[in-house]
């Protein structure tokens, strides 16, 4: 699944993939370039608190690859040229282990969710619209592989906490609605499969 992102001179210039066995080696290549990615690697919200806590970058670097070559999915990068230049974590919320324990999101139903939990760009790509482009292909990817609703936890610019995981306007533009329970702290946004 590619999903392509034009420029005014109409030529492609994003294209957003899943990641999968086949661009593994792009992923090493993304978080070897990006040493703050690399320090995460994503596990923060896959990784219950206690296990992120003693775990080092390294094997959180080989915890990501291995879930990849196990088949799971993990997430989505754009390219520009051939070369990684965004990524986004997307998978079923089930699989982020911190995400279903932290209290100030917790389910508001029963639904079988994927979640979207994480943004990150190249700093050189930033202010291009890519974390639009980039979600848009997460949706897409995650309705192809059978969900029916795609969840977003977006944070207003400025945050001090949690401004990797996407703005509102983001989730906005790219049809997802609030469905933030009456009283939560936190904002909750959901994208519907198309019957």
């Amino acid at each position: 699944m590619i999903l392509k992102v034009t420029d005014s001179w109409s030529r492609p210039k994003f294209e957003c993939r899943p990641i999968t066995t086949a661009n593994l080696a792009d992923l090493d290549r993304f978080s070897s370039q990006h040493g703050k990615f690399r320090y995460c690697s994503c596990m923060r919200w896959r990784m219950t608190s206690s296990q992120y806590r003693y775990s080092t970058k390294e094997s959180r670097v080989a915890t990501l690859e291995d879930l990849v070559r196990q088949g799971q999915p993990v997430g989505v990068l754009a390219y520009e040229d051939y070369h990684p230049v965004g990524w986004c974590s997307i998978a079923p919320r089930e699989t982020y282990g911190a995400l279903e324990r932290f209290r100030a999101l917790p389910r508001i139903d029963d639904e079988p969710v994927w979640s979207v939990v994480c943004f990150f760009v190249d700093r050189l790509r930033r202010s291009q619209r890519l974390t639009l482009a980039l979600l848009r292909a997460a949706v897409d990817y995650a309705h192809a592989q059978g969900a029916r609703v795609v969840e977003g936890y977006p944070v207003e610019p400025g945050a001090r906490l949690y401004t990797f995981m996407g703005a509102p306007s983001t989730f906005k533009a790219a049809g997802f609605s609030d469905v933030t329970p009456p009283g939560s702290i936190r904002l909750v946004m959901r994208h519907l499969a198309q019957p």
